[in-house]
């Protein structure tokens, strides 16, 4: 990433908004926004499913499900946060990621500029496609910046959007044992 580059874009934002981007508060906000910038889309350099050749080898056949692990991410349409939670289901195919693996690849897709629904997709589809599961269900909860502190003013809501792929999409029953677990806890 041009951090220099992004540096000299933010003094011209707080310029055209109307601030002095040379005033004691702000002088060094520019290149703050460019170091957090860095790592906010750090995940437009990585591939997430990189997080998935590992793994073990084993006889695992049975449901895996993490729930709440927690998402921050940047909306595309206007480059503030939405936060939340993801919860994550598979059904292995003789091979188990480790846990940590499996937050590894969401916070990879999570750190990009990036739509909920295209999130919710793309770790879904890790999960079937790199990891070679029988199937795997996502399902993320998130709060809107966008919504919260804008024109909007919708405090209070949340977005939730799922993706299923393999047999959650295909068999119904399975798809409800997941989201049954999701919403009630173990």
């Amino acid at each position: 990433m041009d951090e220099a580059r992004v540096a000299r874009a933010v003094r011209e934002i707080l310029a055209a908004v109307g601030e002095d981007p040379d005033r004691e508060g702000l002088a060094e906000t520019p290149e703050r926004v460019a170091e957090a910038y860095a790592h906010l889309f750090s995940g437009l350099r990585e591939d997430p499913t990189r997080h998935l050749e590992g793994g073990f080898d084993k006889a695992a056949r049975d449901l895996v499900l993490i729930r709440d692990v927690p998402v921050v991410s940047n909306c595309e349409h206007h480059l503030l946060p939405f936060t939340g939670k993801a919860h994550l289901a598979y059904l292995p195919n003789g091979r188990v990621a480790g846990f940590s693996e499996l937050v590894r690849v969401v916070g990879g897709y999570a750190r990009r500029p990036q739509l909920q629904e295209r999130l919710t997709a793309q770790v879904a589809d890790a999960l079937y496609g790199a990891l070679g599961s029988l199937g795997s269900i996502v399902v993320i909860e998130a709060t809107h910046t966008c919504m919260t502190a804008r024109i909007a003013e919708t405090t209070g809501s949340v977005a939730v959007s799922v993706a299923a792929r393999g047999v959650f999409e295909e068999d119904p029953a399975r798809r409800a044992e997941v989201m049954a677990l999701i919403s009630r806890g173990v």
